[in-house]
C-alpha cells in the first residue's frame, strides 16, 4: 500500500497527554505471556520507586491470565506496581498500589467497576473499568512543567513521525487546552487540535475557554463513556457473550438512557456536540436511540468507536447525522477477544461498507483515528484492517467481515483532514 503522508491527515480518536507520559512507561505489548510481563516489570523496578506499565494483551497470550497479586508483590511488597491492559479498561497491581487506592479484600464491587477476585474470595490484582480509574488516580500526576513535557513529546510523535497535521483528543484534561495553546505555538502552527473533555469537566473547561481557543486549538464538544471494552468483556452488547461474566453476560453498561439523555441535554444548553464511547451494539443502540429521542440541534454527535453495530442500527447514523468515529486498527488487536467472545456476532464488527453505502461520507460522516497510546499511531495500520479485514500475521482465511472492507482510496479518505 503507497503512504498516506502525502495528504492531509487527521488523527480524530487520540489521548495526547496519555501518549506523551506512556513513552517513559513500561511497553509490554511485545510481551507474549504473563512470564515475561513479569520479567519486563522487574527490571524496571531493579531502577524504579514506582513501576507503571501499558499495553498488556492477556487475549494474545497462549494462556491468557494476567500475573497474580503475590507474584507482583515478590517484585515489590513496598512500591507500586501498576500495568495496564492495553485498551486502558483493566489493570493488574500489587498489593502497594491497591492499598493505596483504599482497595483490599472487603472493599465491594463499585459501581461501573469490578475488582476481581478468586474462588476463595482474595483479590487477584485484576480490577477493570472505575476500579481501575480509582487504582490509577491513586498515583501522583505529574507536576506542570512534566505535564507539559508529556504533551510535547505526544504531539512531537504525532506529527513528526506520522505527520498528522489534525488531532482530535478524546477525553481532554481540563487544563488541556491551556497548554496546547502553548504547545501549538512551539510547532509554527504545523497542527491543530480539537479537544473533548470529559462531561464532568465541562464547565471548567468552558469557564477557560476564551483563554486558550484559537484557530489552532478548539473545543470539539463533551466525552462520556456508555459502555468498557471488548476484551474486559464489559463492552454492553445486545447479546451475551460466549465466555462473559456470569453476573453480567452482555457486559456491563456504564451509562443509564436516563443519564445518556442528560449528557446530551447538558451539551445541547452548552452549545456543543457529544462524542459516545460505545463499543459494543447495545451501547450504539442506546446512544442513538437517546439523539433520535431527544432530537439534536447541536452538529457535531459522534459514537466513538463502534465496534459492533447491529444491521437495524447502520442506516441511522446517515439518518441522524451522527459521524461514526471508528479505529479499524483496533480489529488487529481485538481479533482474538472476538473469536473468543463473539463467535456469533462476528459479521458485525466494524460494518464500514454499510456505514459508507447507507450515506457516510469518508472524512466526514466516517472518520479513523488510533485512540492513542491505546495502540500505535500509524494510519497504515487502520487503512491495511479497513482493506483486508485481518492484521498481517492471519491468513486470507482469518479476516474478519470481508463483505465490509473498504477500497483504499476510501481507508484513506477516513484520514483526510
Amino acid at each position: 500500500m503507497s503512504s498516506g503522508n502525502e495528504r492531509s491527515l487527521r488523527e480524530a480518536h487520540a489521548h495526547v497527554f496519555q501518549h506523551g507520559r506512556s513513552l517513559a512507561m513500561v511497553d509490554l505489548a511485545a510481551c507474549g505471556s504473563r512470564e515475561q510481563v513479569l520479567e519486563a516489570l522487574a527490571e524496571r523496578a531493579r531502577s524504579s520507586s514506582m513501576v507503571l506499565a501499558h499495553g498488556a494483551r492477556p487475549e494474545a497470550w497462549e494462556e491468557p491470565k494476567w500475573p497474580g497479586i503475590e507474584q507482583l508483590d515478590r517484585i515489590s511488597a513496598d512500591r507500586p506496581i501498576v500495568a495496564w491492559c492495553f485498551d486502558y479498561h483493566a489493570l493488574v497491581a500489587n498489593r502497594a498500589a491497591l492499598v493505596a487506592a483504599g482497595i483490599d479484600e472487603n472493599t465491594p464491587d463499585m459501581p461501573g467497576g469490578i475488582i476481581e477476585r478468586d474462588e476463595s474470595g482474595k483479590l487477584t490484582g485484576v480490577v477493570f473499568e472505575k476500579a481501575a480509574l480509582r487504582v490509577w488516580e491513586s498515583v501522583p500526576e505529574p507536576g506542570a512543567s512534566e505535564r507539559s513535557a508529556m504533551v510535547a513529546a505526544g504531539v512531537a510523535d504525532l506529527v513528526d513521525r506520522h505527520g498528522f497535521v489534525e488531532i482530535h483528543d478524546l477525553k481532554a484534561q481540563a487544563w488541556l487546552g491551556q497548554t496546547l495553546a502553548r504547545v501549538a505555538e512551539d510547532f509554527g502552527g504545523r497542527v491543530r487540535f480539537r479537544i473533548w473533555p470529559l462531561l464532568k469537566d465541562l464547565p471548567e473547561v468552558l469557564a477557560t475557554r476564551s483563554q486558550w481557543e484559537s484557530e489552532l486549538v478548539s473545543l470539539g464538544g463533551a466525552k462520556v463513556f456508555v459502555d468498557g471494552t471488548l476484551n474486559s468483556r464489559t463492552a454492553w452488547m445486545l447479546h451475551p457473550y460466549a465466555d462473559g461474566r456470569e453476573a453480567f453476560p452482555c457486559g456491563t453498561p456504564m451509562m443509564t438512557p436516563d443519564q445518556i439523555e442528560d449528557a446530551v441535554r447538558q451539551c445541547e444548553a452548552s452549545g456543543v456536540p457529544l462524542a459516545a464511547h460505545a463499543i459494543g451494539d447495545a451501547a450504539v443502540r442506546a446512544a442513538l436511540d437517546v439523539f433520535e429521542r431527544v432530537g439534536t440541534r447541536v452538529p457535531g454527535y459522534r459514537i466513538e468507536h463502534c465496534e459492533l453495530i447491529d444491521e437495524t442500527d447502520v442506516p441511522r447514523f446517515a439518518r441522524l447525522g451522527v459521524i461514526a468515529s471508528v479505529q479499524p486498527c483496533h480489529l488487529l488487536y481485538d481479533i482474538e477477544a472476538l473469536r473468543r467472545g463473539l463467535p456469533h456476532r462476528l459479521d458485525r464488527v466494524l460494518p464500514l461498507r454499510g456505514l459508507i453505502d447507507s450515506g457516510l461520507e469518508p472524512g466526514r460522516g466516517l472518520i479513523f483515528g488510533s485512540d492513542v497510546p491505546i495502540v500505535r499511531a500509524n494510519p497504515e495500520d487502520s487503512i491495511r484492517a479497513a482493506i483486508q479485514r485481518r492484521g498481517p500475521v492471519h491468513t486470507p482465511e482469518q479476516a474478519v467481515g470481508l463483505e465490509q472492507r473498504l477500497t483504499e482510496a476510501e481507508a484513506r479518505a477516513c484520514f483526510e483532514a
